[in-house]
């Protein structure tokens, strides 16, 4: 096998393994104990009319009251599962305004620039987010999957996994690291 059918092959492992993680791995608005796991379930993604009928709500809200923090997290986080990365964007930037060291968004906000393919801002985002909470691990695994999948830069991805893993070794995130770094190239 030559070497780009290996980092083919490697990449389409760590995206199959992974498109569920950050797409479904969505995190909620408010901050997790720093010693406690910080990636949250998933929840059951509403119907569309329920998730429209959800946008709408915290639109509406919003324009009410454009200093309420939390309205603007739950228009992301319905952006984000509505799959609208621009205006999960927008929403995720008017709650930092409001709050810019929470580093739930900012993770969130950093899966939304990947998805518009602006891997830079992504990384920004997951790096600040760590810095604030040097124990948020979901920062941590988005980040070295910008680095391994997008940027083709495995050396930057396996330093931010084996950071992650320092933190922690037991959980599922763990195992999926664990896997993911046993995938890059040497």
């Amino acid at each position: 096998m030559d070497k780009n059918n290996i980092v083919f092959g490697v990449s389409g492992l760590i995206i199959g393994l992974l498109l569920g993680i950050l797409t479904g791995g969505k995190m909620t608005g408010g901050s997790a104990p720093a010693n406690q796991a910080v990636q949250q379930a998933a929840a059951p993604i509403a119907n569309p009319g329920q998730l429209n009928a959800r946008i709408a709500e915290a639109e509406k809200i919003v324009a009410k009251d454009p200093k309420n923090v939390q309205a603007w997290i739950a228009l992301g986080n319905d952006y984000f599962d509505a799959n609208n990365p621009q205006k999960s964007v927008q929403a995720y930037d008017k709650a930092l305004e409001l709050d810019p060291n929470n580093p739930n968004v900012l993770t969130d906000q950093g899966v939304m620039f990947r998805a518009l393919g602006f891997y830079d801002r992504a990384i920004a985002n997951f790096e600040k987010a760590n810095k604030i909470n040097p124990n948020h691990i979901q920062s941590l695994f988005n980040q070295g999957i910008v680095y391994a999948v997008d940027l083709k830069q495995p050396a930057k991805a396996r330093a931010a996994w084996e950071k992650l893993l320092a933190k922690d070794q037991n959980s599922e995130m763990a195992r999926q690291t664990k896997e993911m770094l046993n995938q890059l190239p040497k």
